[in-house]
């Protein structure tokens, strides 16, 4: 999932953070848009504000206590100049370097203590305190047509005996995770014992063995990993793995599991979406798509439209710099004749949205916010009295927003549930699995007490 980057500038660090004042400062708040208010006096603190984070922990020698963390954010503070990132206390740090996703290029950062980052997005920063301050590579404005972020992946290792430590045989990582979307990556050589959390467990590339979690909830979960080593009888064999001759086995002997099946790691999936709901009797719900394009020479996304929607008002625009990005909509025999291949059969009825821009350099990536607007009688309406809504979500990160004026009633899949400045309600759905959740809602009219 993540690409180690270039050497950067190293500087040995010392950490004297509060636990429980860093998790106030590093989460971000629960379904942040990304959008602040900024005062124009440069003196004035613009609070900062970040989204879509996801932190990688790469294990390293056991004896040494020391893991190196890869954590993804994307900085969202309108006018900020710098993205803060607290050391935890009890850590002794070293900062590997800081840099920009969109083009690859290592970022200036230096440590600072509380005092500078009251001064530049975090008032509350005990002056005590250190933080890795890193210089953003361009000013997040919002006079483009939603959200401008800028992507950042900060490269650290840390000494901590009391996260990392081993007992007899056993290694343990014990950590309270605030960050929702988390990677554990063990030791080569090292087989998993337990974790305490519902996790996705998938052997890398390499051979190491990873666990993912995501948390569905607001609050920081103390999260327990516990390994041994072991000898992997796989990776010493030179016997022909049986799944490699499955496709030339008759079909009836052939198995049914899925023996080729690629696990793909839910949390660290970078595409989300935001439904609003528009009143039933339209049939119409508003929404928005973000994903990461990283493929070099990837120059389109295709959006295939469900079978019974249809779609409308489609826009895109790159997060990474406002910039509008040039969007089509085909039917049926357009899709062939333009060549596009959709992965799947085309038919008559087959809509297809496409979204062009300039090819992904290697080393580089792209981050793309779609808007569409759908129109689906099949699985949104009004029965009776009550709003109406079935629809299946594949995306790791789900969120629904119910139109105004009405109240939740029924939700057949768990969420986190809230209210906004609007009044609508906001149910945000994590699938933390493989395949689809069916997401079955419904909602009356509220009638506001006097």
């Amino acid at each position: 999932m993540v690409a180690t980057p270039g050497a950067g500038k190293t500087q040995e660090l010392h950490s004297m953070i509060n636990f429980r004042q860093l998790i106030t400062l590093i989460l971000a708040v629960f379904f942040v848009t990304g959008q602040t208010t900024a005062a124009d006096d440069q003196s004035t603190p613009i609070l900062q504000t970040q989204r879509d984070s996801y932190t990688r922990y790469e294990l390293l020698t056991p004896d040494s206590s020391r893991f190196r963390i890869y954590y993804d954010v994307s900085a969202t503070t309108k006018g900020g100049r710098y993205y803060y990132n607290p050391i935890r206390e009890g850590s002794e740090s070293q900062v590997n370097g800081v840099f920009d996703r969109m083009s690859g290029e290592t970022l200036d950062w230096e440590v600072v203590d509380g005092k500078d980052a009251q001064q530049n997005g975090l008032p509350d920063a005990d002056p005590k305190y250190r933080f890795i301050k890193a210089t953003l590579p361009r000013t997040i404005a919002f006079d483009s047509p939603d959200d401008v972020q800028v992507r950042l992946l900060i490269d650290k290792t840390y000494k901590d005996q009391a996260s990392y430590f081993t007992s007899e045989n056993l290694i343990t990582f014990k950590r309270a995770l605030g960050i929702k979307r988390n990677q554990v990556v063990l030791p080569a050589g090292y087989e998993l014992v337990s974790v305490n959390y519902p996790s996705q467990v998938i052997r890398e590339a390499d051979g190491r063995i990873s666990v993912s979690f995501i948390n569905p909830g607001a609050a920081a979960v103390e999260y327990k990993v516990t390994a041994r080593p072991v000898r992997f009888a796989a990776a010493e064999s030179t016997a022909t793995i049986p799944q490699a001759a499955a496709g030339n086995l008759p079909a009836a002997t052939r198995p049914k599991a899925r023996v080729d099946y690629a696990i793909p790691e839910q949390a660290g999936r970078t595409r989300d979406i935001v439904y609003y709901l528009q009143q039933p009797e339209t049939h119409q719900f508003r929404l928005y798509h973000d994903y990461t394009e990283t493929t070099e020479g990837v120059d389109r996304y295709l959006n295939v439209v469900r079978p019974g929607s249809r779609a409308s008002n489609p826009s895109a625009y790159l997060l990474d710099t406002g910039e509008s990005l040039k969007v089509e909509t085909l039917l049926g025999s357009e899709i062939n004749e333009r060549g596009i291949e959709i992965g799947e059969q085309v038919t008559d009825q087959t809509e297809l949205v496409v979204i062009w821009f300039d090819a992904v350099k290697e080393g580089r990536s792209k981050r793309i916010r779609i808007w569409e607007t759908y129109t689906d009688p099949g699985r949104y309406f009004l029965n009776g009295d009550q709003l109406f809504w079935d629809r299946s979500f594949g995306r790791s990160q789900n969120t629904v927003v119910l139109p105004p004026g009405w109240s939740l009633t029924d939700s057949a899949i768990p969420a986190t549930i809230r209210m906004d400045d609007q009044g609508r309600t906001e149910l945000r759905f994590i699938n933390d699995r493989p395949g689809v959740i069916d997401v079955l809602l419904r909602a009356e009219r509220r009638i506001e007490k006097p």
